[in-house]
C-alpha cells in the first residue's frame, strides 16, 4: 500500500474513533433503556442488555404519550407560525428592498444573541396580564421568537439568488407582488423551506427555558418538562428515564434524516436550482 493510501486508511480510522466516542453516549441511552432495574449496578456493567427488557418503554406508553402529544403540536405550531411570518419578511428584505432593511437585518442578528432566560421572563410578565401562561398558543408564539430571526436570515438569502427576470416576467402577467411571492418566489424557495421548518421544529422540540418558566404545572406540558419531572420522582428507575430519552428523541431524528436531502440541496444548490 503506498503511503497515500495508508493516509488514507489512518484518516478513516481516526474518523471512526471519533464518530465512536461521540456517538457513545445514545448507545448507552439505547443499552441502560432495555436493561433490567437489578441489573443496573453490577461492575462492571453490561455492554449488552444480557436480559433485555421493555418494561421502561411500556412505562413512556403508559405515562409520557401526553408530553409527547404537547411537543408535537407545538413543534408543528412553531413550524407554520415561523414559516408564516418568516418567508413574506424575506422575501420582503430580498426583492422590494424596503427602507430600512439594513437595520432590521442588524436587528435580526442581534435579537439571536439575546439569552433565552431573558425572554422568557418577558414572556411571563405579558402572559400573566393576558391570561396565556399554560397555554400551548403561549409556547408556540414563544418558541416562535427563537426561530423566526434566523429564519428570515435564511429566506433573505436564498431568495436573494432568484432570478429578477423571473420576478418581471410574472409582473408583466399581471402578477403584482403578492401573487408574485405565492407563485413564484415559495415554489422556488422548497429547499428554505424545508431548512426553516427543520431548525425550527427542533428547537420548539428541545425547548426546556420557555416550557419551565411558561408552562410548568400546566395541563400541557411538553416531553422535556415530562423527563425532568420523571427523573425527579423515579430516580431509580433509570431504564423507564432512558426509554424516555430514546422516544423523545426518534421523531426528531426521524425529520432530521428524513429532510437532510433537501436541506444539503438547499446549502449547496441555493434556492433556484434543485
Amino acid at each position: 500500500m503506498n503511503r497515500s493510501g495508508k493516509r488514507t486508511w489512518g484518516k478513516t480510522a481516526i474518523g471512526l474513533l471519533l464518530t465512536g466516542i461521540m456517538l457513545f453516549p445514545v448507545y448507552w441511552m439505547l443499552n441502560v433503556s432495555f436493561t433490567r432495574d437489578q441489573d443496573m449496578r453490577k461492575s462492571p456493567p453490561d455492554m449488552f442488555p444480557a436480559h433485555a427488557t421493555l418494561a421502561g418503554y411500556r412505562t413512556v406508553l403508559d405515562e409520557q404519550l401526553p408530553y409527547l402529544g404537547t411537543s408535537l403540536a407545538v413543534g408543528l405550531g412553531t413550524v407554520v407560525l415561523t414559516v408564516a411570518l418568516s418567508a413574506p419578511a424575506g422575501y420582503a428584505l430580498a426583492k422590494l428592498r424596503p427602507r430600512g432593511g439594513g437595520l432590521l437585518g442588524f436587528l435580526l442578528l442581534a435579537a439571536q444573541m439575546i439569552p433565552g432566560i431573558i425572554m422568557a421572563m418577558g414572556f411571563y410578565a405579558i402572559y400573566l396580564q393576558l391570561g396565556l401562561l399554560q397555554s400551548v398558543p403561549g409556547l408556540i408564539v414563544a418558541d416562535s421568537t427563537l426561530a423566526v430571526p434566523f429564519a428570515v436570515l435564511i429566506f433573505t438569502a436564498f431568495m436573494s439568488g432568484i432570478p429578477g427576470e423571473l420576478l418581471q416576467a410574472a409582473q408583466m402577467d399581471g402578477a403584482g407582488p403578492l401573487r408574485t411571492f405565492r407563485s413564484v418566489v415559495l415554489p422556488m424557495s422548497r429547499n428554505a423551506v424545508v431548512t426553516v421548518s427543520l431548525f425550527a421544529f427542533l428547537w420548539s422540540w428541545s425547548d426546556f427555558v420557555f416550557a419551565a418558566t411558561l408552562v410548568n404545572g400546566g395541563a400541557h406540558e411538553p416531553i422535556t418538562l415530562g423527563i425532568y419531572h420523571y427523573i425527579g420522582n423515579n430516580n431509580q428507575e433509570w431504564n423507564a428515564i432512558m426509554a424516555t430519552a430514546v422516544v423523545a428523541s426518534l421523531p426528531a431524528a426521524v425529520i432530521l434524516v428524513l429532510a437532510q436531502r433537501y436541506v444539503a440541496a438547499g446549502v449547496t444548490a441555493g434556492a433556484v436550482k434543485d
